[in-house]
């Protein structure tokens, strides 16, 4: 009986274990590394994710949760966002610098837990500190549940699409040469499809990205904009592009010449090879609105090889993209994004509101002893929400709220503007070009409702504002050019397929309105994801308060968090 017990158990135990195996979270490396690489005729050092620019490309599957190992080998500090993730109840990994952790020092290493739940379609992960995200990013792919497939056809093959920003200076110094004079940093130098700058720029036209294709199939491009500092226009010659998802979420299809995607923001697109067989350029150039703020004039390529025996037509036929301020062009495909709301995908609009906030989203200045600084009038460039320019804190906001440490952060950021005037007119009085600094934030009750109107100003230079929430998908539920007007507007607002979104541009001198249910507590950082607008202040913070049931409240931190 005893033998027969034992060979029963080691039965058991075999079983056990191979269930561990396939319930087994899976780990990823990230070693960050300063490595060279060679654009436009010349070598920097960047930092890097396992040597690779863009980094490695996860792969997942809807409701999954892995553990990303991240070792700091470089000379900067560093922290890992996964953009779009919602985190439920464990913001200790989401990544922001100074909000929801401190940075990984060098040398050190942080195990980051990375809780996928209802996300589906294509991320991406970026670093958070300072400007390190320029060269520190990567796509994130989640494929549907096991047994689920695409609402849509599925593509013959499938690749994403980083458009990115090449500085030929290291990144780090155009921060601080743009923090330590007051004024717009420099320019990049060229922009990026994978990596490579495509072959209209000198000593490039090697290493264009190519994508091969063959007549009759259809490919998935996963884009991501991963720029720093601009939106962008994408369209592949001679081809239309079908919007499917955006942000993790299924979009009704939504075919279109050219694509607008904002800094942040995910679209898949499905690229049906119907043409006749040769090469086509894909190409990106900036959306660029603000009157009298310099940008780089310069357009990305990459190449669509169509495969057979053919001489190709040289040069290839290169997109009609929009002109550079075509505000029009922009909005216009922003706004006809929605939801698949189908019985599978339902929507989940919050119809009854318990908070309603409008924030407005500046271009500002401080001054400077002399005018001596490089910005309007002399001064120094800001940004803010609600005349607020938020300063970062020494001590993560996220460590302060659970411990009970005072004196990190406040809750004064107003539910409205202090001021109002036109927000959106011209020639607006000198008074208003100063914000207040502080690190003030919004407290939210667990499984509150939110209504929040984004409105832009015209501030020092009217511009567009991507304005992004960790955390959280919210619902697009309205836009429009000039001021939002609350007596009217809401009555267009719709309620029946608005996107599911986690970045949202704002338009030029208008206004976004969006929609979420509080239920993920925690501390969430909301900041423009044009990089210099966040450095400026232009950010914030929600933090929703714990609920009632144990399986409402913040999950504790792990044992390994970074120390200030």
């Amino acid at each position: 009986m005893k033998a027969v017990i034992i060979q029963y158990s080691s039965a058991l135990l075999l079983f056990l274990s191979i269930l561990h195996c396939h319930a087994a979270v899976r780990r990823y490396t990230f070693v960050v590394d300063e490595v060279p690489y060679t654009r436009l005729c010349s070598t920097k050092s960047i930092m890097t994710i396992n040597g690779q620019f863009p980094g490695p490309t996860l792969h997942v599957r809807q409701g999954e949760t892995i553990i990303v190992d991240v070792y700091n080998k470089a000379k900067y500090n560093i922290t890992i966002h996964w953009h779009g993730v919602k985190q439920p109840r464990f913001p200790w990994s989401d990544g922001p610098e100074y909000i929801t952790q401190c940075p990984i020092q060098p040398g050190a290493k942080f195990s980051q837990k990375v809780i996928f739940s209802t996300e589906v379609g294509t991320l991406w992960w970026h670093a958070h500190s300072d400007w390190t995200r320029a060269t520190v990013h990567g796509a994130i792919v989640i494929y549907p549940k096991k047994g689920s497939s695409y609402p849509f056809k599925k593509p013959d093959m499938e690749t994403p699409i980083i458009l990115g920003e090449w500085w030929k200076k290291p990144i780090m110094e155009v921060y601080h040469d743009m923090l330590q004079s007051g004024g717009d940093p420099n320019i990049s130098d060229a922009f990026l499809i994978n990596g490579q700058p495509g072959d209209l720029y000198p000593c490039s036209k090697q290493d264009t990205f190519k994508l091969m294709v063959e007549k009759g199939k259809t490919y998935l491009l996963r884009l991501v904009n991963a720029a720093m500092q601009e939106l962008m226009f994408f369209s592949v010659a001679k081809h239309k592009l079908t919007v499917v998802g955006t942000d993790g979420a299924y979009t009704k299809p939504l075919t279109r010449d050219v694509i607008t995607i904002s800094p942040g923001q995910t679209i898949d697109v499905l690229l049906e090879a119907n043409q006749k067989p040769d090469h086509y350029y894909m190409a990106s150039r900036v959306y660029a609105s603000a009157v009298g703020v310099a940008y780089d004039n310069t357009t990305t390529t990459a190449l669509v090889e169509y495969a057979g025996d053919y001489t190709p037509t040289s040069p290839p036929p290169l997109p009609a993209l929009p002109y550079y301020n075509d505000t029009s062009a922009s909005v216009n495909f922003t706004g006809s994004l929605r939801s698949l709301a189908s019985k599978k995908y339902p929507v989940n609009v919050p119809k009854k509101i318990t908070h309603r906030f409008v924030y407005t989203i500046s271009v500002n200045s401080f001054p400077c002893p002399q005018n001596s600084c490089a910005g309007s009038n002399g001064g120094r460039l800001a940004a803010s929400v609600n005349n607020i320019s938020f300063v970062s804190p020494s001590i993560d906001i996220l460590q302060a709220y659970y411990q009970g440490i005072n004196g990190v952060f406040g809750a004064r950021l107003p539910d409205f503007p202090k001021y109002i005037f036109n927000f959106t007119g011209d020639n607006l009085p000198a008074y208003l070009d100063t914000p207040k600094k502080g690190t003030e934030v919004k407290f939210l009750e667990y499984n509150s409702t939110v209504e929040l109107v984004f409105q832009g100003t015209n501030i020092l230079a009217g511009t567009d504002h991507p304005m992004h929430l960790h955390g959280y998908s919210f619902y697009v539920v309205g836009w429009g050019l000039g001021n939002f007007d609350p007596k009217k507007d809401p009555a267009n607002f719709n309620l029946i397929d608005p996107p599911l979104q986690n970045t949202i541009a704002v338009p030029k001198n208008g206004w976004s309105a969006i929609r979420f249910r509080a239920k993920n507590p925690g501390v969430w950082f909301m900041h423009c994801h044009i990089e210099r607008h966040l450095s400026w202040g232009m950010d914030t913070a929600f933090i929703v308060k714990n609920g009632g049931p144990p399986n409402t409240h913040l999950l504790p931190p792990p044992p390994d968090m970074p120390r200030c």
